[in-house]
C-alpha cells in the first residue's frame, strides 16, 4: 500500500510532513508543534536570465548562513529531543521524537517560497524573485548509515514520498520541472551528513532536462518511436554493461558514460515521472536502487561519494510525451584515492573525458555485492575515510 503523508507546520510556516513504513501508522499520529523561536522566512532570492547561453542562473545569497557540517548532536535532521553535549534538550527542525521519513520545506531554499512561471522573453538586465520550491527529504531519523543501508521497506517510503511530492509539486502554479536528487560526501559538497536528499520544483526547464527531452522528442517526432526503450533496448541485448535486471528496473553503465562511476537505473515501460510508477514497479524500484548503491560501495575500503539523480518529464506536453522516466548515478571517484575535477575541458566547454572504460566498470560493479554491509553502514557518514582531493561545493 502507497504511504500517505501526515502533514504539519514549523515555527516559521513552513510545511513539514511525515510518512510511513505502515500505513496505518499515520492515522494515530498527530504532528508535534515546533517550540523554536525561529526568525522570519527569508525574502526570496533572485532569477536572472543569461542572454549568451539561454539559462536561467538563481542568485541566493542567503544561502551563505545554512548549516554547514554540524556536530552530530547538532544535526538538525535528528529528531528532536536528542541531548545535546550539555545534556539540554535539543529542537530540530523535525519536531518528532522519532520518525519514518520525514520531507519539509528547505530554511535555506535556492527557489521559493513562492511558485510561478518566469517569462517566456525575458530581458536583460531584468531581476525577478526566484520562485519555485526547494524540499529536503530525511529518510530515517538515524545519523548514521546512508540510503544504500536503508531496509528495503524504508526504501520504498522514501520511493513513496518522492512519488507523492513529484505529483504535488508538479501541481504547482508556475512548476516546469520536478528534479529529484541525492548528494552524499562531503566532496559532492554535502553539508548535512544525515541521510538524506533534496527536491527542487523548478519554473523552468533546467538545462540538462531541456537537452534530453528535446532529443527524445526530436526522436519521436522522426521515427515514432520512444529513445529512451530502444537505448535500454539495446545495452540489454548488448550485455556488455548491464549490472542487474530486475523485473520493472534495469541498471547498467551506460555507452558512453561520463563520469568515472556511472550507472543509470531505467523503467522497462514507458513512464516520465515517479507518481505514474504502480506499487510493483516502486518496490522493484527501490530494490535495484539499493542493490547499485551497495555495489559502489564495495568497490573500495570507504564508501563512495556519490550524486543520485532521478530524470523526470518535465511539465512541457510535448518533452513529457517523448521522456524515459531513469535515475542517473555518478560518482567523480576514479581510483581508491583519487577523485575526477571537472577541469577546463568539462568545466568550460562542457565536453567530457572519461578515465575508466564502462565495460571495465560494469564487471567490476558485477562482480561485488549489492548487499550492505556493518561495516558500511556504520562508516557510511565518515567524512575522513572519503578519498582526500575535494570537488567544488555545489
Amino acid at each position: 500500500m502507497t504511504a500517505r503523508p501526515v502533514p504539519g507546520r514549523l515555527a516559521d510556516g513552513r510545511e513539514i510532513l511525515y510518512f510511513f513504513d505502515d500505513p496505518a501508522s499515520a492515522s494515530s499520529f498527530t504532528p508535534p508543534s515546533d517550540p523554536r523561536p525561529l526568525p522570519p522566512r527569508p525574502e526570496p532570492g533572485e532569477l536572472r536570465f543569461d542572454e549568451l547561453s539561454g539559462e536561467w542562473v538563481a542568485v541566493a545569497a542567503h544561502r551563505q548562513t545554512r548549516t554547514y557540517l554540524p556536530p552530530a548532536d547538532q544535526c538538525p535532521l535528528c529528531p528532536s529531543g536528542h541531548g545535546g553535549a550539555d545534556g539540554q534538550r535539543r529542537e530540530s527542525e523535525i519536531p518528532a521524537a522519532d520518525y519514518d521519513v520525514v520531507v519539509f520545506e528547505n530554511r535555506f531554499p535556492s527557489l521559493g517560497p513562492a511558485t510561478g512561471p518566469v517569462p517566456a522573453h525575458p530581458r536583460w538586465g531584468e531581476i525577478l524573485p526566484a520562485t519555485g520550491r526547494c524540499e529536503v527529504v530525511a529518510f530515517t531519523s538515524e545519523h548514521t548509515g546512508s540510503f544504500a543501508t536503508l531496509p528495503l521497506q524504508r526504501a520504498r517510503t522514501v520511493l513513496d514520498a518522492w512519488a507523492e511530492r513529484t505529483a504535488a509539486l508538479s501541481a504547482l502554479p508556475g512548476v516546469a520541472q520536478v528534479f529529484v536528487f541525492e548528494n552524499r560526501g562531503a566532496q559532492i559538497g554535502v553539508t548535512l551528513h544525515h541521510p538524506h536528499g533534496q527536491i527542487y520544483a523548478y519554473p523552468y526547464v533546467t538545462p540538462r532536462g531541456a537537452l534530453l527531452g528535446e532529443r527524445a522528442a526530436a526522436h519521436l517526432e522522426a521515427t515514432g518511436t520512444l529513445l529512451g526503450e530502444r537505448l535500454l533496448t539495446a545495452e540489454q541485448r548488448d550485455g556488455s554493461r548491464v549490472i542487474t535486471v530486475g523485473e520493472h528496473f534495469t541498471s547498467y553503465v551506460p555507452f558512453a558514460a561520463r563520469w568515472p562511476l556511472e550507472v543509470h537505473i531505467s523503467a522497462h515501460r514507458h513512464v516520465g515521472r515517479l507518481d505514474e510508477l504502480t506499487d510493483e514497479e516502486r518496490e522493484d524500484a527501490a530494490r535495484v536502487y539499493l542493490d547499485a548503491l551497495n555495489r559502489l560501495d564495495h568497490l573500495f575500503d570507504s564508501p563512495t561519494p556519490y550524486i543520485a539523480a532521478w530524470h523526470q518529464a518535465p511539465a512541457d506536453p510535448r518533452l513529457r510525451a517523448a521522456s524515459w522516466l531513469h535515475l542517473q548515478l555518478t560518482s567523480p571517484r576514479r581510483a581508491a584515492d583519487k577523485l575526477k575535477f571537472l577541469a577546463g575541458s568539462e568545466a568550460a566547454m562542457g565536453a567530457f573525458i572519461n578515465d575508466t572504460v564502462p565495460e571495465q566498470v560494469a564487471e567490476r560493479l558485477r562482480s561485488v555485492s549489492g548487499v550492505p554491509t556493518a561495516a558500511a553502514s556504520a562508516s557510511s557518514s565518515s567524512a575522513s575515510s572519503q578519498p582526500s582531493a575535494p570537488v567544488a561545493d555545489r
